[in-house]
């Protein structure tokens, strides 16, 4: 194995995997109910509550979580591929990352390990949130992929995660944590039981990798996870969880104190009865609502989604308090409704507005079907109870609050105002930086519309670039733009290059003297100028 000398990286990953106070796996839990405050009531601890297993590993399952993650690992972490070995260096040069990392899986980390031992998995599945989303639950990608463990829409409706105006199960860290794992679970199987081809499926979708393999067949090619010509990202995609695995397993060589994480469940869960105000929940549970809302970022509003689910994670220890506040508070006392008498002119649209709500709530809460409604007509609108501003990370605020951390962090940034006419495509030409970067930075997807007086975060560009931008700005200041030969496949379209190689379309039109509706073949060249440090 190829080591990693830096000082630098030995300390801040002492930091980084000191963070998290996760806890004592007992893997034959229920996978869907960590501890309850009512289980926690009758058994006096959640920790001790799982029964004997007849396998003497697991009962002795070791006090520190990470020593607990080494025994269970699988995976070839010691492969010397080139791959692996360049993702070890980024993080060498990044060791701040993982610091920030730790720091966000702390609440959530002991429950996904439960969940992966449980169903004899690889331990380092458990580290995978760490590539996809840094285990930021309101981490939201440029193809609308959302949550820890990074569902799109399709995806998510098809593993069952919900999603209405209240809710988004594929932020919710228990739905989505065992979404995830029953798809790693089939890719698995489906893949004759090679985890490497299983988490590339994950990534660029069961479909993309059969279809490489089918090629590979046809060429008298090996179709291992290596030998396969897969997207540049999924490429990158595996080697990284290797290389955050290897960083784990070993520490103790690498010279890295590793604080013990006490084996203990960080959360519980409270039955919330019905539909509750999230701010009523924290001041009951003495806790601010930021906090409540890390814990269940599945809630997009101000209450819990009256068609359910009808449960809340609150920390271990406040959780028998609040279950008895819970159950003592009278059901009219949950979440507030206010009555309001349409006056001329109201729409469901605007009375919607006014109160936080949605046309569908209302509907549904008064028996409406379409839209009309009429002057003197009494509606019940629930409303919430404190101001917006308590309610810190609902839809609004957590967006803010993702924008504040780029703005924090980064020195080299502006902000642009959309004028009228103005797309992703043409403000991101006019400051050197990539359509996807754009869009990210303000938490926004490229496809989205936006509006003129926009404000726009714009990060890498002091300035405006005038003139006619030949290559990426970053070119022009880092080694990490590369000329990149490609082949167009069939089924390629320059939306679908574009996307793979996070450039625009704009850009691939440029470099290769392109028409918009100039016909691509397969086999064609085309010359792209490609940012890999992003490309991976």
């Amino acid at each position: 194995m190829r080591s990693l000398p830096t000082l630098v990286l030995v300390s801040a990953l002492g930091l980084v995997l000191s963070g998290c106070q996760t806890a004592n796996i007992k893997p034959e839990q229920s996978s869907n109910s960590p501890a309850t405050a009512k289980d926690q009531a009758n058994t006096q601890t959640a920790a001790n509550r799982s029964g004997t297993s007849s396998n003497t590993k697991e009962q002795q399952a070791p006090e520190d979580l990470w020593e607990l993650t080494r025994l269970h690992m699988q995976l070839p972490v010691d492969i010397d591929h080139p791959r692996v070995q360049t993702q070890l260096k980024w993080y060498q040069r990044h060791p701040t990352h993982l610091l920030r990392v730790s720091e966000r899986a702390a609440p959530y980390y002991h429950h996904i390990i439960t969940e992966v031992l449980k169903r004899d998995m690889p331990a380092e599945i458990a580290l995978l949130p760490a590539v996809e989303s840094a285990f930021d639950p309101f981490a939201y990608s440029h193809g609308r992929a959302a949550g820890p463990w990074q569902f799109i829409p399709g995806t998510a409706r098809h593993f069952g995660l919900r999603s209405s105006w209240w809710y988004d199960g594929r932020r919710d860290i228990l739905a989505s944590t065992d979404a995830a794992l029953t798809y790693l679970q089939q890719l698995n199987k489906r893949f004759d039981g090679d985890w490497l081809l299983a988490l590339a499926a994950y990534n660029a979708g069961g479909g993309t990798v059969s279809r490489a393999i089918r090629r590979n067949k046809r060429q008298g090619k090996p179709t291992d996870y290596w030998s396969l010509d897969l997207p540049r990202e999924t490429e990158a995609y595996v080697p990284k969880l290797l290389a955050v695995a290897r960083l784990v397993r070993d520490a103790e060589q690498l010279g890295l104190t590793l604080s013990p994480i006490s084996n203990e469940p960080y959360f519980a869960q409270v039955e919330t009865g019905g539909q509750i105000d999230l701010a009523e929940v924290a001041e009951l549970a003495g806790m601010d609502t930021d906090a409540l809302y890390r814990l269940n970022p599945g809630f997009n509003r101000w209450a819990t989604d009256p068609e359910g689910p009808h449960i809340l994670l609150v920390p271990a220890e406040k959780a028998v308090s609040l279950q008895a506040s819970l159950d003592a508070m009278p059901a009219d006392q949950r979440v507030s409704w206010h009555r309001y008498t349409v006056k001329r002119g109201d729409t469901l649209s605007t009375i919607a507005r006014r109160f936080h709500s949605s046309t569908d709530v209302i509907r549904q809460g008064n028996r409406i079907k379409g839209n009309m409604i009429r002057a003197g007509q009494a509606l019940l609108v629930p409303q919430p109870t404190r101001p917006a501003t308590e309610y810190a990370l609902s839809e609004t605020r957590r967006k803010q609050a993702q924008r504040q951390r780029l703005e924090q962090t980064s020195t080299d940034k502006l902000y642009h105002a959309v004028n009228q006419g103005e797309s992703f495509w043409s403000i991101s030409r006019r400051y050197g930086v990539s359509v996807r970067s754009l869009a990210r930075w303000n938490q926004m997807a490229p496809g989205d519309t936006l509006r003129e007086g926009q404000t726009l975060l714009v990060l890498g560009a002091s300035e405006p670039v005038t003139g006619n931008i030949k290559l990426p700005d970053t070119q022009a200041r880092s080694p990490q733009v590369k000329k990149v030969g490609y082949r167009i496949r069939k089924g390629d379209s320059l939306s679908v290059i574009a996307s793979r190689f996070g450039v625009s379309i704009g850009d691939i039109l440029e470099w290769n003297q392109l028409k918009a509706d100039s016909l691509l073949r397969p086999g064609q060249p085309l010359t792209l100028y490609v940012d890999i440090a992003e490309a991976s």
